[in-house]
């Protein structure tokens, strides 16, 4: 067997698991031209295993075309028919069926070589093989998904996009998402071949999702979203399958249109599940781990998508999500600014005002209103940059201002006059910081836009939005949420807030002139995915406070 290889120079393994994982375990790997056998039962049958190798080997280095496609695809056909009539046969007689299933893995094995020729896919749907496989996640789980996992990969399907819609189209018509989901609660994650083909189904989701967005949905429907919160919840030892699932859980709510009702029945678990359970581990202690840091960003941001469909914002309230993001502030430890952004989210628009409410009770100004006179230090260099700090905090700010009335409101306001207006001069030295940072960028817009012209080329709306971004990305934004505060203030009622807020702009330059423009660009892009009817009235608002600036 050795000198059959001996021109061979790669690793290759192969994993048999049979009939409810009872002893049919083979792994052998190829090394530079040597054998090596990691585990095994039932001597008498090694041979023949290895005998079949050398020959599965030189079949891949055959050229592959549609004809040999076809072959491969058919010969697999008749293999799994065989192998299922086995079974049914002999189900309680495992050596009945088992020369069967090591010839249909066998041949699956074959089958990774049209992930080469994603041009070729349509056969599979063509000639049934993709139902087949579908039907054997039951049988001879691991190999399916090993070769889903590789028919999938994204680079793959985008070598072909016609290949790819095709092959696509007939996974989810077959169910694959809730078939893989029923396969990995089956599977025992203390094999570690098994662990694996968890890891390589949530591949093989990842890869249709990023191909297929729109598909995320259905894939939650299935059954995949309480899957992963049971996998998350689970009080098992950090690893590559937990980060893995948190990252999916992400992707899932990311990509889930705000109007869809999936996001509303299961939201309300995923928040539950969230403020309850797994964060609670991050309030007094740092993650370990780089990937374990990625773990706790991606939970945070799956609850951030979360909160984005404001019927999940009055859920937040009732999961006493907000205390527990409070306290996390409080805490200083990696989680704090994870926690400012949750607190942005589930505070925003009208439907934040209740919150917005909550947190002035449980008293958040006070742990809100340091982060805001004193952006600390990054802990990592992969923490958040100070401008999404700020961004942060000044939005939250901007919310209560916006969604708080009466006693609450008064609290607000009284806290930008303490210690002889500090928080005003703090606001102020922001405007002016951004301010800057957005007249920079609009000078060299503004450059870029003479050389369009001066080549002839046209100025279109796509360009003109894509200039807009980069100035939001420049600062344009927190320069906004900064005005705003300034106006509100302004407009309080208190003279001492208005005439601090002037004072210091005619002390450093500035121009209420340019605060007005900045206040009106932002009123014209305000409200959304809001009514028509909520856009007008809070344009009508702003600009009124404007007016009166």
């Amino acid at each position: 067997f050795t000198n059959d290889c001996t021109a061979l120079n790669f690793h290759h393994s192969v994993h048999f698991s049979i009939y409810k994982k009872e002893a049919w375990i083979v792994k052998v790997q190829f090394d530079a031209g040597n054998m090596h056998l990691t585990s095994f039962t039932y001597l008498k049958r090694t041979f023949s295993v290895f005998l079949s190798l050398p020959h599965l080997l030189m079949k891949q280095a055959e050229p592959v075309d549609e004809s040999s496609v076809k072959k491969m695809i058919l010969t697999f056909e008749k293999r799994s028919y065989k192998n299922q009539e086995l079974r049914i046969k002999f189900p309680d007689n495992p050596e009945k069926f088992m020369e069967s299933e090591l010839d249909l893995n066998d041949i699956i094995q074959e089958m990774h070589v049209i992930a080469t020729m994603p041009d070729l896919y349509h056969l599979l749907v063509e000639l049934n093989a993709v139902h087949s496989l579908l039907g054997l996640l039951t049988n001879v789980a691991i190999a399916v998904v090993d070769l889903l996992q590789e028919l999938t990969d994204i680079d793959t399907l985008h070598e072909s996009e016609e290949g790819a819609e095709v092959l696509i189209d007939a996974l989810l018509e077959g169910q694959v998402v809730a078939l893989l989901v029923q396969n990995m609660e089956r599977l025992d994650e203390q094999v570690k071949e098994e662990a694996d083909g968890i890891y390589n189904t949530l591949a093989i989701i990842e890869n249709m999702a990023e191909f297929r967005p729109v598909l995320c949905a259905e894939a939650a429907q299935q059954g995949l979203m309480q899957w992963l919160l049971k996998r998350i919840k689970a009080k098992l030892p950090f690893d590559a399958n937990k980060l893995y699932c948190s990252e999916i859980l992400a992707i899932l709510l990311q990509n889930n249109d705000s109007k869809n009702c999936c996001c509303v029945g299961e939201g309300f678990s995923v928040l539950s599940f969230s403020v309850l359970c797994p964060f609670q581990v991050f309030k007094r202690h740092n993650p370990s781990t780089a990937e374990e840091q990625e773990m706790m960003e991606n939970l945070f941001d799956a609850l951030c998508s979360c909160l984005m469909l404001p019927s999940n914002r009055d859920r937040f309230l009732r999961g006493e999500g907000l205390q527990l993001m409070n306290l996390m502030l409080r805490e200083k430890k990696m989680s704090r600014t994870s926690a400012l952004k949750v607190l942005d989210h589930g505070m925003i628009g009208p439907e934040g005002a209740d919150n917005c409410h909550k947190f002035v009770d449980i008293l958040g100004l006070r742990t809100i209103f340091p982060l805001f006179m004193k952006t600390p230090k990054k802990m990592k260099k992969t923490s958040p940059s100070e401008k999404e700090h700020e961004e942060h905090v000044c939005s939250i700010i901007a919310s209560m201002l916006r969604n708080l009335k009466s006693q609450q409101r008064s609290r607000l306001l009284n806290k930008f006059t303490e210690n002889d207006c500090e928080k005003v001069d703090r606001l102020m030295e922001l405007h002016f910081k951004f301010l800057e940072a957005v007249q920079q960028a609009d000078k060299r817009i503004e450059g870029e836009k003479h050389d369009m012209v001066r080549r002839g080329e046209i100025l279109d709306d796509s360009m003109e939005d894509e200039f807009y971004l980069r100035r939001l990305d420049a600062g344009l934004f927190v320069l906004q949420l900064i005005c705003y505060i300034m106006v509100e203030i302004s407009n309080s009622g208190i003279s001492q807030l208005h005439q601090r807020v002037h004072q210091i702009l005619n002390l450093r330059g500035g121009s209420v002139k340019v605060v007005r423009h900045i206040m009106r660009e932002y009123a014209e892009s305000i409200g959304d995915g809001k009514s028509d009817e909520y856009k007008e009235m809070e344009r009508k608002r702003i600009m009124d406070m404007v007016d009166n600036f």
